[in-house]
């Protein structure tokens, strides 16, 4: 198979495997997701649904997370991991959303860049699934998966995204990323499947005999 089969293959099978793929962080408005997504690095989504209910059960709005000494979210959020950093970061933000946007989460890629702790793959998660505006998040299953199937060198998650945006059609990227997110997790594990194994590794590499080394984000 050539790039464009390999991925016109893929976005079938991940279709046919996930038709209606759910946002995987309990949330329940921008707000909330914003929070959840923030948490969710270097921990796992289940651990986050875990927390986040006792974290906005205190405050679900910026309003009142500007009301709570930075000191009890970072005790609250602590089993999420580098908790000081996260704990900063959603007070910070809460308070820049009550100055700057009207208490609201902007549906702006750049605006949300601006937050404290708010990355790329933060702000491109967000604009995904809170706001519905296309975008590609690349986490370390997409970067792993990018790379096992051809779609990309992969030496950094910015150039495989860029990669994967030029290969598929803008209107599949928010439902694909999490297509693929959840078939990484299910099939296509980092200790599971070296290249060879799973269902898809198997069909756009059929003559693959050895491991596929991938590089780290």
């Amino acid at each position: 198979m050539i790039k464009k089969e390999r991925a016109a293959y893929i976005q079938n099978r991940l279709q046919e495997l996930y038709p209606d793929p759910p946002v995987p962080l309990d949330h329940k408005d921008p707000y909330t997701l914003l929070i959840a997504v923030l948490l969710s690095a270097q921990c796992t989504d289940v651990r986050v649904n875990q927390i986040t209910p006792l974290l906005f059960e205190r405050a679900d709005t910026p309003q009142a997370m500007v009301k709570i000494p930075e000191e009890e979210i970072r005790a609250i959020i602590r089993p999420c991991g580098l908790s000081p950093m996260k704990a900063k970061g959603i007070a910070g933000l809460s308070r820049i959303l009550l100055d700057q946007h009207g208490g609201e989460v902007p549906a702006d890629m750049a605006a949300l860049e601006a937050l404290p702790a708010v990355g790329h793959k933060t702000a491109s998660v967000v604009m995904a699934q809170a706001f519905g505006v296309p975008a590609f998040p690349v986490d370390t299953h997409i970067h792993r998966l990018a790379q096992r199937w051809g779609l990309t060198t992969g030496k950094n998650v910015a150039q495989t995204e860029r990669d994967l945006k030029r290969l598929f059609p803008k209107s599949s990227w928010n439902d694909l990323h999490l297509q693929i997110i959840f078939y990484g997790r299910e099939y296509c594990t980092a200790r599971g499947c070296d290249g060879t194994v799973c269902e898809i590794c198997r069909a756009v590499y059929p003559e693959r005999k050895r491991a596929k080394k991938t590089l780290k984000a």
